[in-house]
């Protein structure tokens, strides 16, 4: 069990995701982690999370989707229905709210001139980073699957093996991944202060869940489309 990554867990059920954010742990970007690494560097007490972790296994839920036995098309069609456009409609408003918050309440509360700054870094990154994925990445992927069902090979992409843009797109999450976790630390865990109007608690509420759907976006492709995607190039080869 220590030895098994924490990605693994998480692929095989999203549950376990809680637990490890309870411990402080990133289980998207740094999922390929052991847990025996993580709690020797983070000092975290390897029974208890083991505990935790057995607690949520052996607890029978409804509805826990296993997306790790969906195809790989299905899958990138899901991620860029649910997420991609998730991402597209909530950054605008997000915008909206902490350029307000920067000019009614940036002279008292600084922190707003860098969370701003930092949200909007990760805007435009995230554009660019999803139109890769959505113009070259996926539809490679939907490509190989195809070729897959109908027994033939795919043409050889511009961009070499599979493993190249995958490559690109983690490094990428991993940069959201470090954003995130300063905006985090920045607004203390997103709790507005004592004097902050609705307009600054509800762009923190939005901040959280829109980290949150991050978390799940990332671990998704990370975890399982990824790996999923690697494993059938090989198979078609």
């Amino acid at each position: 069990m220590i030895n098994k990554q924490i990605g693994e867990f998480v692929a095989e059920d999203f549950r376990t995701a809680a637990v490890f954010s309870k411990y402080g742990i990133d289980f998207c970007c740094k999922g390929h982690r052991t847990i025996g690494e993580v709690c020797a560097k983070k000092g975290v007490d390897q029974q208890a999370l083991l505990d935790d972790l057995g607690t949520v296994r052996d607890t029978v839920a409804e509805q826990v989707v296993d997306y790790k036995s969906w195809p790989l098309d299905l899958l990138a069609d899901y991620i860029e229905k649910k997420h991609h456009r998730y991402v597209e409609e909530t950054v605008p408003v997000l915008l909206q709210y902490l350029d307000k918050l920067r000019k009614v309440h940036g002279q008292r509360h600084p922190e707003l001139l860098q969370v701003y700054g930092l949200f909007t870094e990760t805007a435009g990154a995230l554009s660019q980073h999803m139109k890769k994925e959505e113009l070259v990445l996926f539809p490679f992927i939907r490509k190989m699957v195809k070729a897959k069902q109908a027994g033939s090979v795919p043409e050889r992409a511009h961009f070499g093996s599979v493993e190249n843009p995958i490559d690109t797109m983690k490094h990428e999450h991993d940069e959201e991944g470090t954003r995130f976790r300063e905006i985090a630390r920045i607004t203390d865990r997103y709790t507005p202060p004592e004097d902050a109007c609705k307009t600054y608690r509800v762009a923190y509420a939005t901040l959280e869940a829109f980290e949150k759907d991050l978390h799940l976006h990332i671990h998704l492709e990370n975890n399982i489309l990824f790996p999923g995607a690697v494993k059938l190039q090989e198979t078609l080869s």
